[in-house]
């Protein structure tokens, strides 16, 4: 299937990430249609115009017409799903999700799926640190990054096909790692972020903590205002890799401590300088 502009589209999962690819497409001209468990996330994507049609439940008639169909569940979820609704879909369609882990789903979906659809995965790397389609905006991909994670279970055409999603979507570098590849890198650059953010907030109970506070707080602690129930799932499921990256980070934290015990400056200028010469990289 090639992104045409008469291709129904099917969003399963209609919170932050579901909606903004909802409102992308639509406005790109696709015919746009969710599921969501949620029939108050339904009403406000119909009455908003982000998506033609909808349902709060698996309606049939929905997934039978679908083309593609895009994914914006928590990985469990989507697997639950797939398991109990895939013989509704199409033949020939494709499937893709936006899940931020994939070894531990990827094989797992393309295990138990019809021979007859295909699914290929990927992870656009936007967000905001709100949820609901209510706060959807398509404007979070542009200049992002997008990875797909294809298989050998995967067919050319349909990675091709998923990364020419990321291009219509906006996404600036579209990247190709396996599964395993993408679970150790977003265990550092993601997840690992997280806990950091996450354990700065909860290391100090000083409420007036905000009266004092500058710029370089608050960039440091952006995303500790945390979906909980989502992000301890994805911790949990790539456990083995954020464990490892944890353990990197406190070895690295632990010798600055102790140059700083040592009274080593000349130690703890050259860590700044090659702080200073990786973060370069990202401004490229």
């Amino acid at each position: 299937m090639n992104w045409i502009s008469n291709s129904e589209i099917l969003i399963v999962g209609l919170g932050l990430m579901g909606g903004s690819y909802a409102k992308a497409l639509t406005r790109l001209g696709y015919r746009v249609a969710a599921i969501d468990r949620d029939p108050e996330a339904i009403a406000y994507a119909l009455e908003h115009g982000i998506i033609q049609a909808g349902a709060a439940d698996a309606m049939p008639s929905l997934i039978q017409g679908a083309d593609a169909v895009i994914f914006a569940l928590y990985p469990t979820a989507f697997k639950e799903w797939i398991a109990s609704y895939q013989h509704l879909l199409k033949p020939g369609a494709l499937l893709t999700d936006v899940t931020g882990v994939k070894a531990c789903v990827v094989y797992d979906i393309q295990a138990m799926l019809r021979n007859d659809v295909e699914f290929i995965a990927a992870h656009p790397m936007a967000g905001r640190e709100v949820s609901g389609v209510q706060n959807a905006d398509d404007r979070i991909f542009l200049n992002a990054n997008y990875i797909v994670t294809p298989t050998e279970a995967n067919s050319p055409e349909a990675i091709e096909w998923c990364k020419s999603l990321g291009r219509l979507l906006g996404f600036r570098r579209i990247s190709t790692l396996s599964p395993e590849e993408h679970d150790e890198m977003i265990g550092f650059v993601s997840q690992l972020t997280h806990c950091i953010a996450v354990a700065l907030m909860t290391c100090n109970d000083n409420r007036h903590l905000a009266d004092y506070t500058g710029d370089s707080f608050r960039d440091l602690t952006r995303i500790s205002r945390i979906n909980e129930k989502m992000w301890s799932e994805l911790f949990l499921l790539n456990k083995t890799e954020l464990l490892e990256q944890m353990d990197r980070f406190i070895g690295e934290l632990s010798a600055f401590r102790s140059m700083l015990e040592q009274d080593d400056r000349e130690g703890l200028m050259q860590k700044m300088r090659l702080s200073t010469e990786r973060r370069s990289y990202f401004d490229q």
